[in-house]
């Protein structure tokens, strides 16, 4: 394994030639969030991929269910104002993670993180992880995680009176942290 100058991404020989798999997760997002674009998206990933969203169980297993998820609950579905800020990213042999805030208007329903909720016009702020293992350069599968309960709580949904749970401070402090 060759780490090159640029801090968080490590070269990974494969049979002649270097990925770099922090470049293949960035594509990935951008034909996801900026593009739009399901076919090149689906493009990253391994022919028989998967996609958990884990607090909510969305997702999907198989080329046909990813591209059905993707195109029906998740790729352009996302409200107009979200943002992704990237806190950390861990770079191994075979997976990246990513540790991220998505901010956003709960202003449409979101199938893949709050299936069956309307629209509240709420503003979240919610961490999260995304965990990309890869096969070559070819993603395999992704697991994303969040703080439903927090979720729930900032858009109004669930009291979290007398609840261990936070609202957007998560984030306010992991913004904080990460700037030390």
């Amino acid at each position: 394994m060759k780490r090159s100058k640029t801090a968080n991404k490590i070269r990974i020989k494969k049979r002649g030639s270097s990925v770099n798999l922090g470049n293949i997760f960035d594509k990935h997002i951008k034909f996801e969030f900026e593009d739009k674009d399901v076919e090149s998206t689906m493009k990253t990933m391994v022919k028989e991929p998967y996609v958990h969203h884990v607090p909510v169980m969305t997702g999907g297993v198989g080329y046909d269910n990813v591209y059905d998820f993707y195109k029906n609950d998740f790729v352009g579905k996302m409200p107009k104002d979200l943002e992704i800020t990237q806190i950390s990213r861990t770079v191994g042999k075979n997976q990246v993670v990513d540790e991220l805030i998505l901010s956003f208007t709960h202003d449409k329903e979101i199938k893949s993180m709050l299936p069956g909720i309307q629209p509240t016009g709420k503003y979240v702020e919610i961490p999260h992880v995304v965990i990309m293992k890869f096969r070559g350069n070819k993603i395999e599968h992704e697991h994303i995680y969040w703080d439903q309960a927090s979720l729930l709580t900032q858009i109004g949904i669930l009291d979290s009176k007398g609840l261990p749970i936070t609202d957007r401070k998560q984030s306010q402090k992991l913004k904080e942290l990460s700037t030390r």
